[in-house]
């Protein structure tokens, strides 16, 4: 079979649970056979939906997606904390009375619109160079100043003490695991990430995306 030649453009991949971002890329990459694959937003291996990637000469355009906002369908759950603040980290139980649905209602109106969030220590953000979760896991934990996002939307979808779905848009930078564990403190009874799916990036939809399996020169899109 003959290599394709200088592919370019870019990708809208439906991430599954599991794999890494760069997973996805280095998935891309043998399709594709070309090294120059990269992608705009990643999504923790435990999250699942939307992830852009950009081929060849498209990947010096990666920038125009980091601005855009970003929609996503999450489960949280009540009762417990994590050290990452998701599911993957260690959970320790909280001695607390279920919520009730109007006083969950009553905290998510606390967060729409604009609210300081403060960076998760288990995040790729920077500090001195280094990344947060780097420091994390070395169990360190530093002083990271608050950072002015936007809850452009926040809707319940439906709950089940312990757990509850909801549906949110946010402006790029938002941490939606920190912003479940806020909510937990905002109830007074904890609550970690339970499960993530990126449905939205700007104007893209998830529903426009083909699985990982499916990657190949055809697919190449200019997403004007």
């Amino acid at each position: 079979m003959e290599a394709i030649s200088s592919p370019s453009g870019f990708l809208l991949i439906d991430k599954p649970v599991g794999p890494t971002s760069h997973d996805i890329v280095d998935i891309a990459r043998r399709a594709l056979r070309t090294r120059k694959v990269g992608h705009a937003g990643t999504l923790d291996p435990f999250a699942s939906g939307l992830l852009i990637l950009a081929v060849g000469s498209k990947t010096k355009e990666l920038s125009k997606f980091v601005g855009l906002d970003k929609a996503y369908e999450a489960t949280v759950r009540f009762g417990a904390t994590s050290d990452t603040m998701d599911r993957t980290g260690k959970i320790e139980q909280k001695d607390c009375s279920p919520v009730s649905q109007a006083e969950l209602e009553t905290a998510l109106e606390k967060f729409r619109g604009e609210i300081d969030q403060t960076p998760p220590m288990y995040s790729a953000k920077k500090i001195g160079g280094k990344k947060l979760y780097e420091l994390a896991r070395e169990g360190k934990e530093i002083e990271r100043k608050p950072v002015r996002v936007t809850i452009h939307e926040l809707e319940l979808v439906s709950f089940a003490w312990p757990t509850a779905v909801i549906r949110t848009r946010v402006s790029s930078g938002t941490y939606i695991r920190a912003l479940a564990d806020d909510i937990g403190k905002a109830l007074g009874c904890g609550a970690y990430l339970e499960e993530l799916r990126r449905t939205r990036i700007g104007t893209y939809a998830v529903e426009e995306a083909v699985k990982p399996e499916a990657i190949d020169a055809m697919r190449l899109t200019s997403l004007e």
